[in-house]
């Protein structure tokens, strides 16, 4: 029996799951890792780290399903998207891997905004003026860190160069190549304007490929590490969000897919290029006759984790004395709270936003406390103000593409009843969530299998999905979620005239000082 790997390397882990080729998954595997924070805005990882963790993930899961009857015949990858990093002649890293995360080129991206260089660039790229960019990265490289600029003999993402490591091929898939703010969006080319506004030869960029194109055969002391032939295919595959959306079968046009993990985000396939007016949506094709628009989110579930650690160490350490998961116990907190938390609203900008406010500088605030609300309300208004910052970029994306047909979900957050419960409020409409919710593995291993020759067409990936729950909106939560929803909008369009006031505070002022550069 063949099997296939569908790996996807996250912004704080890296997930491994092994496929027979009717889409059995025998083993999983998930390996972590360091993100460096130490000053204001920074964000980077270690390429080395990330690295040993797709080593570990497969050699795990090689060695956990013990493969007596057959051989893994590929690797298919996801990766977070907008990651740079600088390599030298000699395809050594001279920095680490600046993450979507980082916003030290925040200067440059008010300055573009300002300028309205940013939306010519939009308009051609299909990447929102923001410092996740890898645009926006090179130019603050370019301007504040110019040896490391002048330096570097190639650029590149996590994924390229952890494919590179394995194979000796530098490539880059056209997904991956789109939220580079690099690529032109209607050629598939990278745009010579793009290149020459950032100080970036064509030469020091991969060469772009298809998200089907495979490269046969790795280096054998990687392959001996993780128990499988070096002869085995590795499969470019795409970005994290393409995937996502694709594994939870929203492949048509008007189906809303929204994924909810460490960050979120919501996503719709289009067949042609779509740019938003305002700027608040991107644009990034996949393959040929599908663009993927949305709006991706920093602040998921990672601001639940914030609200776990911050708000309930007694509780935590209940959970572990009754060998319950802790947040399954914030959850059951929850839901003694009625929908609306009593008028308590949260803006879970705790990491600066992307979509919809595309504010670098943005922070969460808990909005209308009084002596009646208890921590119990704040955990239900922090997942509440989850679902309302994703539900304000859904009406940005209607829009332009139109209202949604059907809304498909994925994600951690929607494993729980409550968080389940609260999408379909909030947005009135059904929502059906896959029985396989590790979405982005599992179209990893379908794209391998179209590149295989093994699948033809990706409306297929349906039959691997198992049942599909569908979860129906309480009629009841309608009338203050409604009242709620344009509060919070307007708040947020009134708060965001300080945002930059109190990070530039933030900045002056931080926790440790001997943090600053």
């Amino acid at each position: 029996m063949d099997y296939i790997i569908g790996i996807d390397v996250g912004t704080t882990s890296t997930k491994a799951l092994l496929y027979d080729l009717n889409g059995k998954i025998y083993a999983k595997a998930n390996k972590g890792y360091k993100l460096y924070q130490t000053i204001p805005d920074m964000a980077e990882e270690d390429p080395e780290d990330i690295f040993n963790a797709t080593l570990q993930a497969i050699q795990e899961v090689v060695a956990k399903a013990q493969l007596k009857d057959g051989k893994v015949i590929a690797v298919s990858w996801s990766a977070q998207q907008h990651s740079l990093i600088a390599l030298n002649q000699d395809y050594k890293p001279i920095t680490k891997a600046i993450t979507w995360a980082d916003n030290r080129a925040g200067k440059y991206a008010t300055e573009y905004k300002e300028n309205g260089r940013g939306m010519e660039m939009y308009k051609r790229t299909g990447l929102p003026i923001h410092p996740m960019g890898p645009f926006y990265k090179l130019l603050w490289l370019k301007n504040e860190k110019p040896d490391i600029f002048e330096h570097a003999a190639y650029w590149v993402g996590i994924k390229e160069y952890i494919i590179w490591r394995y194979t000796n091929v530098l490539k880059e898939e056209i997904s991956m190549g789109a939220a580079t703010g690099l690529m032109n969006m209607k050629t598939m080319d990278w745009d010579e304007e793009a290149m020459k506004e950032v100080g970036v030869k064509r030469e020091q960029l991969p060469e772009l490929v298809e998200t089907t194109y495979k490269i046969k055969g790795i280096r054998s002391e990687y392959a001996k590490v993780m128990g499988i032939d070096d002869d085995v295919y590795f499969v470019m595959g795409a970005t994290d969000g393409a995937l996502s959306t694709i594994g939870v079968g929203a492949i048509d046009t008007g189906v809303l897919a929204i994924n909810i993990g460490t960050s979120a985000a919501v996503r719709s396939f289009v067949d042609k290029p779509v740019i938003d007016p305002k700027g608040r949506l991107y644009c990034y094709p996949i393959m040929k006759g599908k663009y993927l628009v949305g709006g991706p989110i920093n602040n998921g579930g990672i601001v639940f984790s914030w609200a776990h650690d911050a708000l309930f160490g007694a509780e935590l350490e209940t959970a572990k004395m009754l060998k319950m998961n802790s947040f399954d116990m914030l959850t059951e907190i929850a839901k003694k709270v009625p929908a609306g938390s009593n008028g308590l609203i949260f803006h879970p900008y705790l990491g600066g936003e992307r979509a919809p406010l595309w504010d670098a500088n943005a922070r969460g605030s808990f909005f209308g406390l009084n002596r009646s609300h208890t921590r119990a309300h704040m955990i239900r208004a922090v997942l509440e103000g989850i679902v309302y910052n994703l539900y304000s970029v859904t009406l940005a994306l209607r829009e332009v593409t139109g209202a949604p047909k059907a809304i498909l979900a994925a994600g951690g957050f929607v494993q729980s009843s409550l968080g389940r419960q609260i999408l379909a409020d909030v947005y009135e409409h059904d929502v059906t969530i896959p029985e396989s919710y590790e979405s982005g593995s599992l179209a990893a291993m379908f794209l391998a299998k179209m590149s295989l020759g093994l699948e033809d067409n990706l409306e297929d990936i349906n039959k691997y999905m198992g049942a599909k729950n569908i979860y129906h909106p309480n009629e009841e939560n309608y009338a203050k979620y409604r009242a709620l929803i344009p509060i919070y909008i307007r708040l947020s369009r009134e708060l965001s005239k300080e945002y930059k006031s109190i990070a530039d505070y933030q900045r002056e002022f931080p926790e440790n000082p001997d943090d600053q550069e």
